[in-house]
């Protein structure tokens, strides 16, 4: 029973991925002739289309009020934050480069940890999150041939999801996760739709930004409902390591639909990325072994 629950926890963050990975590719195809925040707006209608009927159905209307509770606010503004980057960077990043980036993320957090609350880190820790960063910066290559003035935006992503995730713990227990995930897709198209108007010049929605967008919201809350479930029902130290399949999703991506190739560099930087990330969580399994897992990353 134990192996049986432990791989349906695996295919569902590796299911999450992808599907984070396929809304990411629908935003990047819709940037081609739309701005980013107005695409950001574009995207909130979908999934938020998608996210109501979801709560409605599962009887979670009476808890959508937790959707405002400060702490979730809080943590959804960190989201904001972290959107509005990767946005900005994705218009003008290969999208394999960008989350290779973006996958410092867990390592920032035990850094905001130690620096914030006094967490324990230990001298092997900051070690390995310095790997991660060293690794962050081989994909970014300041100063070569390759580099993107973009890719400071994939660090401010890394930071701003740290963020989300340090609030995550002053989020109230018993929030249902559909209503921490309405009070994101609301602000997050909150302050895209400010932002367009105030920088952006519009331009008129096509009927290929409404699909791209309808099929980005759709794999938005599937990704959203993946995570949820292989977090709520397998430890974490299980399915942690799998979600690295990020990288794999967005290297695919990359490859077969914008025919973009990582150089070595590059892919030297996102397996120390990968490296540094997979160690430091074995080494928070062995030291947290009966711990439950999180119902959320």
């Amino acid at each position: 029973m134990a192996i049986s629950q432990n791989l349906r926890g695996i295919a569902a963050i590796i299911l999450a991925t992808g599907g984070f990975v396929a809304n990411d590719t629908c935003m990047k195809l819709a940037l081609a002739d739309a701005p980013p925040f107005q695409v950001l707006v574009m995207r909130g209608i979908a999934a938020i289309i998608w996210c109501l009927p979801a709560i409605w159905f599962m009887g979670l209307i009476r808890h959508l009020p937790k959707a405002f509770n400060p702490w979730v606010v809080l943590r959804s503004s960190s989201e904001l934050l972290a959107i509005l980057c990767f946005i900005t960077a994705l218009a003008h990043m290969p999208i394999a480069d960008l989350t290779a980036i973006t996958q410092i993320s867990p390592l920032a957090v035990l850094l905001g940890m130690w620096l914030l609350f006094g967490e324990k880190v230990g001298g092997l820790r900051l070690l390995l999150i310095g790997f991660g960063v060293t690794g962050a910066l081989l994909v970014a290559q300041p100063g070569g041939v390759a580099a993107s003035p973009f890719a400071v935006f994939g660090f401010l992503t890394a930071v701003g999801v740290a963020g989300r995730d340090i609030l995550s713990r002053k989020v109230p227990p018993r929030t249902p996760a559909l209503a921490v995930t309405f009070s994101t897709l609301l602000i997050v198209m909150l302050g895209g739709l400010a932002l367009s108007l105030l920088f952006e010049t519009q331009v008129a929605p096509t009927f290929r930004h409404a699909w791209l967008m309808f099929i980005a919201g759709f794999f938005l809350m599937c990704g959203h409902s993946f995570v949820f479930m292989a977090y709520s029902r397998t430890p974490a130290r299980v399915v942690a390591p799998f979600s690295y399949s990020v990288m794999i999703w967005a290297g695919l991506s990359g490859i077969l639909v914008f025919g973009q190739f990582p150089n070595w560099l590059a892919i030297a930087g996102m397996a120390l990325i990968m490296a540094s990330g997979l160690a430091i969580i074995l080494l928070e399994g062995r030291t947290r072994q009966g711990a439950p897992a999180p119902a959320e990353l």
